[in-house]
């Protein structure tokens, strides 16, 4: 007998009245860092925000090509009920929508980064955010490019 809830008594606690917890991540290149904290602050609700400086996207594209770009990370937990407010902020100070990435919690705390579909008309297949760049290079080792 274990003290340990089962996941199917977990999920129901990572639901409220807002809708689904879930995972908010925000690329961003770091001198823009700042301006990003301000349209957070922005929001009616609180947020605190774990920085990752030394994040990475790992672009994937159809000729198997790949390319890793370092970039700072800003990841948050927030309620599903509260993402058209967060598009809003990020869109209203310039952020591109393609900058946010959302995923379950609970995927989010237990899984690998997956990769994320490419936006219509982008040159690149999937990209997926890593917490840190020298994960991204070792823990990939079929990259092909660092670009800064």
């Amino acid at each position: 007998m274990s003290v340990w809830p089962n996941s199917v008594a977990i999920a129901p606690a990572l639901n409220s009245s807002e809708g689904a917890l879930v995972s908010v991540s925000v690329s961003v290149e770091p001198r823009l860092l700042e301006e990003l904290l301000e349209a957070l602050a922005q929001l009616q609700f609180p947020i605190n925000p774990q920085i990752y400086h030394d994040g990475a996207v790992r672009y994937l594209y159809a000729d198997g090509r790949e390319e890793i770009h370092p970039t700072t990370l800003v990841d948050f937990p927030a309620y599903a009920g509260w993402l058209p407010e967060i598009r809003r902020v990020l869109e209203m100070y310039g952020f591109a929508p393609d900058s946010l990435d959302v995923h379950n919690m609970l995927e989010e705390l237990h899984a690998e980064p997956a990769p994320e579909s490419a936006p219509p008309g982008a040159p690149y297949v999937s990209l997926i955010r890593v917490k840190h760049l020298h994960l991204a290079a070792t823990h990939y080792s079929s990259y092909t490019k660092l670009s800064q």
